[in-house]
């Protein structure tokens, strides 16, 4: 049983297709900078974000792909575009609005499980493109241990952007800019993976 290559291989293509959720997490972390629970919250919507990859990854691997054809895939870019234009319209309001209520401010900066999950998924199309052919040539106990793998390394992930968002001269610039980085890359995000993706006929 070599369980050992496996995890070894897990760890090496988890890197190399999540490398840049790290830029989308710091975001999440300077936006709920300061709010009780943001931590869990985020760690929270990864893994439900995450495990909904690996479902869609597993299910489209056992021949499931009637119920998620890949031309679906980069329609999952419209759930970051709409998510950053909303952000950037409540942004906008806040700006115009030019009051002092910190209290609606910090409001407006809550993050939610949900989009912590809705934005991870929609970034994983990349990821279930990879993972389907590395299942589909690898036994059962093979995927088994990857997926392991995988959520083990997901609290990594999200630990690590944790620690880059806080160190002072990054977290100074996200303090500053994150109302405007939040949105422009969750939109870039959302553009990238239509275009990527051939969607609309992009």
């Amino acid at each position: 049983m070599d369980l050992i290559p496996s995890i070894l291989q897990a760890i090496g293509l988890f890197m190399a297709t999540n490398i840049d959720d790290i830029i989308v997490l710091s975001l999440f972390f300077a936006r709920g900078a300061g709010q009780r629970g943001t931590t869990a919250r985020i760690l929270a919507g990864q893994y439900l974000g995450f495990g909904g990859i690996l479902a869609a990854a597993v299910l489209v691997a056992l021949g499931a792909g009637v119920f998620l054809p890949p031309q679906a895939i980069p329609y999952f870019g419209l759930i970051p575009l709409f998510l950053g234009l909303w952000a950037a319209w409540r942004a906008w309001r806040a700006w115009r609005a030019a009051d002092d209520d910190d209290d609606a401010k910090v409001a407006g900066k809550n993050v939610g499980v949900l989009t912590v999950a809705a934005v991870t998924f929609a970034n994983g199309g990349d990821n279930i493109g990879v993972y389907v052919p590395v299942f589909l040539s690898v036994g059962p106990t093979a995927v088994v241990a990857y997926c392991i793998a995988f959520l083990a390394l997901v609290a990594v992930l999200v630990v690590l952007a944790k620690f880059i968002a806080t160190r002072r001269p990054i977290a100074e610039v996200l303090e500053r800019w994150e109302h405007v980085l939040f949105p422009i890359v969750l939109i870039g995000l959302g553009v990238f993976i239509l275009v990527e993706g051939g969607a609309f006929g992009l």
